[in-house]
């Protein structure tokens, strides 16, 4: 899937200027907070969240194109600032797929906030804070804001304060009212609640909260979109240690590197309850992933684990891989955009034959190449999953292994999210892996082949397989080399079918290359008939992936 960007991408030199840049994040902001297709289907970012999520998305896809730039990678030109814009592009869909709705909107706070009693009477549940915009809340502002959690008639189990940056004063006021009724409480959000502050008072601010909330009995804790690194995960020291019945953990975008997970591992008393386990764009690498891995181990009950966006390379993918087979309750998993390799591949498939119970399999940008992508194919097979989701962009697949993909996916009726964007599919593994969607598979919704050094033979392949689904919604055939005629001929194809023409994505980066088309038939030509010998060669034969 593809989120536009608009005309501010359309750089030529490396690095932007910062009005470049602040131009990006503002059309980010805008993207994130519209009301779309996107929104529809992963909740949309509240206005006054999403120049903050823009702006984080952008200094992250900066840092990651100025590191390519930094090792050379083609050079400092249009490559690099491509790279940057696909990477803000896949870090705005994972924020919009990351994003929980609330469980209610603010209008009960905002009834509390003017000071009407009948709203405090009714209010039970939610106490909710975050809506509005994103300031430094100051004592008497927090005064106004906590007096409802006083209030003698109140009981919330739900709290959430953030986008709010609090300064000392306001944390103490914040902290006498949580102290209060802290026994009522079941999950706490307490993610970005010291933006923009002096680390000394940071550090205090999270000391303040802790202290209040220790020894609650909490089932959820965020403390995402704090800078915490080992220092912040200290100061939560209190409340950490305190928390033995925790179901769901979030460490979301703290900056968490190896010092900061052993001191997580450290103060977790237990995570014999955990259900869900969210750690995502932090910098741990190899050896935080291996200090967390073991809390994983001590988590059979896990349903929920993401670990993405970490810099984790083999010896940690390995640690984690061998770490979640302690628990067969996996529904879903979530390891993109790390430096796996091959070989966690390996260990990987053989963890996932014993989660028979996955929906969601997100395994993007690991660097499994067909090794890896081939053995992860296998074991989902035997392990007769019904996937809803799965993604395996940017592994280096290729044809080759298309067959064994194409047989698994023909048995996957539930399917609903199909991502296979950034490979090395070309034609014919795009027409392989299409045919097996042409018939049934009527819950598909999306179909990423993307960046597939695809012609036209693939595209009307992919255009056909999905033209009569009814609920299909999006495919993105974008940044291939598919020929103006060949664009006309898959817009035919959609707009004679169900699904019709709209769900065609952007093509404003694909590249009309008739020598690569003509190359790619001739192929397809020679090769077609050969499916079957491929498919019995990788050792996944229609016959095997249905046992």
């Amino acid at each position: 899937m593809a989120v536009e960007l608009g005309d501010a991408v359309k750089w030529r030199l490396w690095p932007p200027s910062d009005g470049t840049r602040a131009t990006l994040v503002e059309r980010m902001a805008t993207n994130l907070a519209s009301v779309s297709f996107f929104s529809q289907k992963y909740g949309r970012i509240e206005a006054s969240e999403a120049d903050k999520h823009a702006k984080r998305i952008e200094e992250a896809a900066f840092v990651a194109a100025q590191k390519e730039a930094d090792n050379g990678v083609e050079g400092i030109g249009t490559g690099i600032v491509q790279f940057y814009a696909k990477h803000a592009s896949h870090l705005m869909l994972q924020t919009l797929r990351s994003k929980k709705p609330s469980v209610k909107q603010n209008q009960e706070v905002a009834a509390i906030s003017e000071g009407k009693e009948e709203g405090i009477a009714e209010t039970k549940g939610v106490f909710d804070i975050s809506g509005g915009t994103r300031a430094f809340l100051s004592k008497e502002k927090a005064e106004e804001l906590f007096a409802p959690l006083l209030h003698a008639e109140s009981i919330f189990t739900d709290i959430c304060l953030s986008n709010w940056s609090f300064g000392i004063k306001a944390a103490e006021v914040a902290a006498h009212a949580l102290e209060a009724k802290k026994e009522n409480f079941v999950n706490v959000n307490l993610s970005d609640i010291v933006a923009g502050q002096p680390e000394a008072d940071a550090l205090q601010v999270m000391e303040i909260f802790s202290s209040a909330l220790e020894g609650s009995n909490l089932q959820s804790l965020n403390l995402s979109d704090n800078a915490l690194g080992e220092k912040g995960v200290r100061a939560f020291s209190a409340l950490l240690k305190s928390q033995s019945s925790l179901k769901a953990l979030y460490f979301m975008n703290n900056g968490i590197s190896e010092e900061a997970a052993h001191a997580i591992r450290e103060l977790l008393p237990s995570a014999e309850n955990l259900r869900v386990l969210h750690f995502h764009n932090n910098m741990s690498g190899d050896p935080g992933a291996i200090e967390l891995s073991h809390i994983v181990r001590q988590a059979p009950n896990l349903e929920d684990f993401q670990f993405s966006s970490t810099r984790v390379g083999t010896e940690g993918g390995i640690a984690l891989a061998e770490a979640l087979r302690s628990s067969k309750s996996l529904i879903r998993i979530d390891l993109r955009d790390n430096m796996f390799g091959p070989e966690p591949g390996l260990a990987l498939a053989r963890t996932l034959k014993l989660h028979t119970n996955l929906v969601e399999v997100s395994l993007s940008y690991l660097g499994l190449t067909d090794e890896g992508a081939l053995a992860i194919i296998k074991a989902l097979a035997d392990s007769a999953l019904q996937l809803h989701i799965l993604e395996l962009s940017g592994n280096d697949i290729t044809a080759a292994i298309a067959p064994a993909l194409a047989a698994y996916i023909r048995s996957l009726l539930q399917l609903k999210i199909l991502n296979l964007s950034e490979n090395e599919l070309r034609d014919k593994g795009t027409v392989t892996v299409s045919q097996a969607l042409l018939q049934e598979h009527e819950n598909l919704e999306e179909l990423d082949l993307s960046e597939n050094k695809i012609t036209r033979i693939g595209a009307l392949a992919a255009a056909q397989a999905v033209a009569n689904k009814v609920g299909f919604k999006s495919l993105n055939l974008n940044s291939n080399f598919i020929s103006e005629a060949g664009i006309e001929a898959v817009q035919e194809v959609l707009s004679n079918g169900i699904a019709g023409v709209g769900v065609l994505g952007f093509m404003d980066e694909n590249e009309e290359e008739e020598d690569l088309e003509d190359e790619e038939q001739d192929i397809e030509e020679e090769e077609g008939s050969n499916a079957g010998d491929e498919a019995e060669s990788t050792g996944l034969s229609d016959l095997e992936i249905s046992k």
